[in-house]
């Protein structure tokens, strides 16, 4: 029997739970749209669709799992924000999409019938929703002779590209932005053009890259010893590498600009649900999803879900008996997403109904973490992962076990790896969160809080600054609390300067960069010893962390028996950006290319003269563009100052000046005759009509946000928002509309 959440009464139905923000979210990216992209269902409704879709699965089965009894707890873990599915299942669940799974792998191989035949599966992937993950190791290196045409290989590199661009075209009219991971083995010959594949950051934009390493070249690394590099097409080895010196090449260009990360394929293997160090074995994993925590064979899909940590506390303690229903409930509702799910390639859908892999993971942990008053960069802080990891990981496996007896193993099940049939051949994983722990209005994953005082968008595209609110009843209740803290806290991302507040509430709101690395990468590890697959995180560093910090990160998570590591230290992507502007001052800036067709708006404004001011303004995917004005019918000075301004402005835009400034400039310049307009704003001159149409513009479109500036040291700005990035669980994520560069 399964058990039931609604008899133990644990999750009222409480369709309030959503802050402004998560609504926001998901009326930008969630709900369900006509075909002229009006909304056309509200988030309860949200929550019943994907709970009844999900539910349906039990119809092909005969046992006492209903419908009915299963679509109402589903709806009660969703609406009440205590299990959230991956992006995918809340979009596509009910619709006729209906594809439902989050995390893909396809094979590479070295024909060119092969790789396109894989750029073709994964546009297909990407219109559905899904990522890709891609190993190109197969590939015959840059330069080696192509026997059957005497031609020359290009080299993984070039074909990467292939896919990089089928990426940017199939995006333009999804709802979910394509996403790849880029593999490359370290044994490969054109390694070290891998490594620095992504030094341009215009360079492959869609994709994360990792390098795969095997324990011969760490331990070739902590021995200072070579390491063969092998033509793969025929096993030669074209050289012998310094392999320190190519390790310190990786680390090198990951503090410059967070990649490449690096993979480690042995111990992903030895943790294969079929065990293998063979490469040409059918089960052999060689690549994971575009986030590194989801490894798979080449065609398999992986649906994903999340237990929300931060509602298992309960008076300080954790709430064990509650963590056992939620995640009974989680393995049932992905185990049945596998049987709803369409599928855009037949070997996909093949390979997935034949190991069934599903991954049940977390969010919210620091948020458990404060309220269990833990500080995350501590021993207990490792031991309470580690345990409630091990809980999580155990009970999952007790469900499928149970699931197995009344509905069957998964078909690919084999006794020799298994005490007995169970439904899943893996179980748990710990993925990025960004958006839907945006949702849950919770830490992501087992990310650290990224802020004490962050913004958020409220009503007509306002931000409102808000201090967390565990921090400010901790306040109250300890008595420190003050309007004029609460104020300064709204100043500050971190709060550990501040005398004011005492030291033991400091260490339970430490940010990320407050956290030495090396206890991100404990805990990391820490839930990596009970995930059957891997864990999404991101080790961030300072800006003044040097080489050697990461070099120490990478060879630590190794030790600690992580599957994987990203890292990234604040600030290096912008500042790599602002030096190149810097350069370029020198050479004087260079506006970027115009392109044939950009999309804009005329407004009509009532000037002054006694004319009207026609403003055209156009945005491409980076803003503003250009504007362009004509003032009535008339000549003469004025219409030809206008001009120039309007000329003068299209440049500064075109050449990276913030809209905002701009505005700054000219709103409020008085001429002697201002008037009021049609909409009974008061214009005060040309140049202030030309302010204000220009704000207007930005504000209607819901890509671009005003008030955003990014200084030297902090993070690259949102490409939708204009939003500040955090960078968690390897992905770049805006805190204020949800976008993130993995999905």
């Amino acid at each position: 029997m399964s058990g039931s959440i609604e008899e133990e009464n644990k999750l009222p139905i409480n369709e309030e739970s959503l802050t402004e923000n998560a609504k926001r979210i998901l009326e930008k990216r969630y709900l369900v749209r006509d075909e002229d992209r009006n909304i056309k269902e509200t988030p309860k409704e949200l929550f019943e669709r994907v709970a009844q879709n999900v539910a349906s699965a039990n119809e092909k089965y005969n046992d006492d799992r209903t419908v009915e009894k299963e679509k109402k707890e589903f709806y009660q873990a969703l609406s009440n924000l205590a299990f959230i599915p991956n992006s995918p299942t809340l979009m596509n669940a009910g619709t006729e999409i209906q594809q439902l799974a989050a995390c893909f792998v396809l094979p590479v191989e070295d024909t060119m019938e092969g790789i396109y035949e894989t750029v073709k599966d994964t546009a297909l992937v990407h219109k559905s929703g899904g990522g890709t993950g891609f190993a190109f190791s197969r590939l015959r290196p840059e330069g080696d002779v192509v026997q059957s045409t005497g031609g020359i290989a290009s080299g993984p590199i070039s074909f990467m590209k292939v896919f990089n661009q089928s990426t940017d075209t199939i995006k333009q009219g999804g709802k979910r932005r394509g996403a790849n991971m880029g593999i490359l083995h370290v044994s490969h010959p054109d390694i070290k053009k891998f490594v620095e594949a992504k030094d341009n950051e215009e360079a492959l934009t869609n994709f994360n890259i990792s390098v795969s390493v095997d324990n011969k070249f760490m331990e070739a690394v902590k021995n200072e010893e070579e390491y063969p590099l092998k033509n793969p097409k025929n096993g030669e080895i074209t050289e012998y590498i310094d392999a320190k010196k190519l390790f310190n090449k990786i680390a090198k260009q990951a503090w410059k600009n967070g990649e490449p990360g690096m993979i480690f394929l042995d111990k992903i293997n030895e943790d294969n649900p079929f065990p293998s160090n063979n490469p040409k074995d059918k089960h052999y994993i060689e690549s994971t999803n575009p986030c590194g925590e989801q490894p798979l064979e080449p065609y398999e899909a992986c649906n994903l879900g999340h237990v929300n940590l931060s509602k298992a506390v309960r008076d300080g303690e954790v709430d064990w008996e509650y963590l056992d229903q939620i995640v009974d409930l989680g393995v049932r509702f992905l185990d049945n997403v596998i049987d709803v799910s369409d599928y855009p390639i037949d070997k996909i859908e093949e390979k997935v109904e034949a190991n069934r892999k599903i991954g049940l993971g977390v969010m919210g942990f620091h948020d458990m973490l404060i309220e269990l008053g833990v500080p995350y960069d501590s021993d207990e802080a490792v031991e309470k992962a580690q345990e409630v990891m091990k809980f999580i990981n155990s009970k999952a496996r007790k469900v499928s076990r149970r699931i197995a007896e009344e509905r069957g193993a998964f078909p690919n099940f084999d006794e020799s790896n298994y005490d007995e049939p169970i439904r899943n051949s893996t179980l748990t994983t710990i993925a990025p969160t960004g958006t839907t722990g945006m949702i849950a209005d919770v830490s992501n994953g087992i990310e650290p809080i990224f802020a004490v005082s962050y913004a958020k968008n409220v009503l007509n595209g306002e931000q409102l600054v808000e201090v967390n609110d565990k921090f400010i009843k901790i306040a109250k209740e300890r008595g420190f609390y003050s309007k004029e803290l609460e104020e300064k806290v709204k100043e500050k991302d971190s709060i550990q300067d501040m005398e004011e507040i005492p030291e033991d509430v400091k260490e339970l709101f430490k940010i990320s960069l407050d956290i030495d690395p090396e206890w991100h990468i404990k805990i990391q590890a820490a839930f990596q010893k009970h995930t059957d697959n891997a864990v999404s995180k991101t080790i961030n560093f300072p800006n003044d962390a040097d080489m050697e910090d990461i070099a120490s990160s990478y060879l630590l998570s190794y030790e600690l028996g992580c599957k994987g590591i990203t890292v990234y230290r604040d600030g290096s992507r912008s500042e790599q950006v602002i030096e190149t502007e810097e350069s370029s001052k020198e050479k004087g800036l260079a506006p970027r290319s115009r392109p044939d067709v950009l999309e804009g708006e005329t407004e009509k404004v009532k000037v002054g003269c006694g004319k009207s001011l026609y403003v055209t303004a156009t945005a491409d995917e980076d803003g503003v563009f250009e504007v362009f004005t004509q003032l009535g019918k008339s000549g003469g000075c004025v219409r030809a100052f206008t001009e120039a301004n309007a000329r003068l402005i299209s440049l500064a835009l075109r050449s990276g000046v913030d809209p905002e400034e701009i505005i700054k400039q000219l709103k409020g310049i008085r001429c002697p005759s201002p008037r009021f307009d049609g909409g009974g704003e008061m214009i005060l001159s040309c140049p202030d009509a030309l302010a204000k149409s220009m704000e207007r513009f930005i504000s209607s479109e819901e890509d671009y946000d005003l008030d955003v500036s990014v200084e030297k040291g902090r993070n690259p700005e949102c490409p939708e928002c204009g939003g500040p990035l955090v960078y968690e669980e390897g992905c770049a994520t805006c805190k204020l509309c949800g976008y993130s560069d993995c999905s």
